[in-house]
């Protein structure tokens, strides 16, 4: 297990909006810094940034125009090397968003890709042969460019209009303009995503979160190009950084960590039933819904048999791309959530703002292609000052706006209340770090998924502690067949044990130790 991962729980900053130490209204790598100790104080062992690449923003820095360069309003590259080296000072560690699949327009790549006269960069993007000619049909390749310049024919597109897929080639040729995945311009491209991890790693960053890390190979069945172009990649890294991290956009994790990834995300989309947790109508964490997780335990076991043991299965609080878990779930079902997160094999991710319950914000105007999304991305809520700590800006040069309510929360009012969720997930997070039982990769045994409450036993060398999560709002029974010896953890009330059964209170968790 590499350093990184052992025992760790990971906080994903939205570098926008998380802390801002010049008053222009966006926050910045020094606002960053400014804030490590209390991510620190809360338990989190790493952070995973959003990109901070120099772009266009167009999509809010997922269009990337220059790998090697960070965005002047986070700093220069020099300030994210002291990021890097405050991080570590506190022995924590930190990843970086990195956007392998497409760039934007504005990139010099691209610049060059659109001339009508050969250069080494005509082929670093899928075009087609002619203008009247587009690439629609082909999987991961969402639509095309045309008319944009005097080069006869249509680049593809990896997701909005600003961002044109980068070439790895095809897994099956259809077309006379399709590179295969050992085509001299796709292994241009291949050495050059290789050197922007390897610049990057050398700067001191422990790792990348890779965004639509599946996507790169079009045209892919299986992703089985994908998956072998990932294993030679991330060979080769290794070679020079063999404790760099990575965690993959796949949602996928029999393919992702077979591809070479350290971790793979639970998505918001694809075949997972993460959404069955926190965000569908009446979730299961609400206590409102039908109490069925057997879809979701289904996938997550099934994943669990394919891999094999290699890598991690990550679960998220949420993050930039998806409405807020306060959304579906109040306060107090919020921490029961915290309680599975904490509970649960792999790397826990909180988004920033999620530990203390922070609001998706509906009806906001788009921001930087944010969309829907934009109310999930709002400033972080320090205390109750202007703008909520995060920024002495003017209103009107925020980012986005901050929560208007009056009852908004904020770090300052959680610290000073003992029973705050902020307070809660502190103290979830020690007793996970305390408990080799509870932590990365620790075996799981399923009790009771498909209905209230949720119980599954977590078992380590020499011990096994009995997760117990009722979100209900009814009393429930459970035969056990090993005596509890100790409550490690409870909330709402501690689980009773009579005649072989435990008694289980309504909206309630318990770490029992067998």
């Amino acid at each position: 297990m590499k350093k990184a991962l052992k025992n760790a729980v990971f906080y994903e900053i939205y570098p926008q909006s998380f802390k801002d130490s010049n008053s222009d209204g966006i926050g910045d790598f020094n606002g960053i810094i400014e804030k490590l100790d209390y991510i620190e104080d809360m338990g989190f062992t790493a952070i995973w940034m959003n990109p901070c690449f120099a772009s266009p923003f167009a999509d809010a820095g997922y269009d990337i125009e220059d790998y090697y360069s960070t965005a002047p309003r986070y700093g220069t590259n020099e300030d994210l090397k002291r990021l890097f080296n405050e991080v570590h000072k506190r022995n924590m560690y930190i990843i970086l968003d990195l956007v392998p699949g497409h760039t934007s327009v504005n990139c010099k790549w691209f610049k060059e890709s659109v001339k009508p006269e050969q250069n080494e960069y005509s082929g670093r993007y899928i075009w087609t042969d002619s203008v009247w000619e587009d690439c629609g049909g082909v999987s991961d390749i969402t639509g095309s460019l045309r008319g944009i310049s005097q080069r006869d024919g249509c680049c593809a597109l990896n997701f909005f209009s600003t961002q044109p897929a980068l070439n790895y080639g095809f897994a099956k040729i259809t077309k006379p303009w399709q590179s295969a995945v050992d085509s001299p311009d796709a292994a241009a491209t291949r050495r050059a995503l290789t050197d922007i991890i390897l610049f990057w790693l050398g700067m001191g960053c422990d790792g990348f979160r890779v965004d639509m890390a599946f996507s790169l190979v079009k045209d892919d069945e299986g992703h089985k190009e994908t998956i072998k172009l990932w294993q030679d990649i991330l060979g080769k890294v290794h070679d020079r950084f063999p404790e760099a991290v990575f965690v993959s956009e796949w949602g996928q994790p029999n393919q992702s960590l077979l591809a070479g990834y350290d971790m793979d995300f639970l998505l918001h989309f694809g075949p997972s039933h993460y959404n069955d947790l926190f965000r569908i109508d009446n979730p299961y964490f609400s206590g409102k819904g039908n109490g069925d997780l057997s879809g979701f335990f289904d996938t997550y076991m099934a994943n669990r048999t394919l891999t094999e043991g290699k890598g991690l299965i990550c679960i998220p609080s949420g993050n930039h791309d998806m409405k807020r878990i306060s959304y579906k779930l109040d306060t107090e079902h919020i921490k029961l959530a915290y309680a599975f997160l904490m509970s649960m094999p792999g790397v826990p991710y909180i988004y920033y703002g999620d530990e203390i319950g922070m609001r998706y914000l509906d009806g906001l105007t788009s921001v930087e292609g944010g969309y829907e999304r934009t109310g999930s991305r709002s400033p972080m809520q320090w205390d109750n000052t202007p703008n909520s700590g995060f920024s002495a800006a003017s209103l009107d040069k925020l980012y986005i706006m901050t929560d208007p309510s009056d009852d908004r929360p904020t770090v300052e009012d959680q610290l000073a209340n003992e029973n705050s969720l902020l307070n809660e997930l502190k103290k979830l997070i020690a007793i996970r770090k305390s408990h080799r039982a509870l932590q990365e990769s620790s075996d799981i045994e399923l009790v009771s998924v498909k209905s209230y409450p949720l119980i599954y036993k977590r078992t380590a060398e020499d011990s096994t502690i009995l997760v117990v999560i009722n979100p209900s709002d009814s009393q429930h029974t459970q035969s056990i067949d090993s005596y509890p010896k100790e409550v490690v953890y409870s909330y709402n009330g501690e689980c009773e044990f009579k005649d072989g059964k435990l008694i289980i209170p309504p909206c309630s968790a318990s770490f029992i130790l067998l």
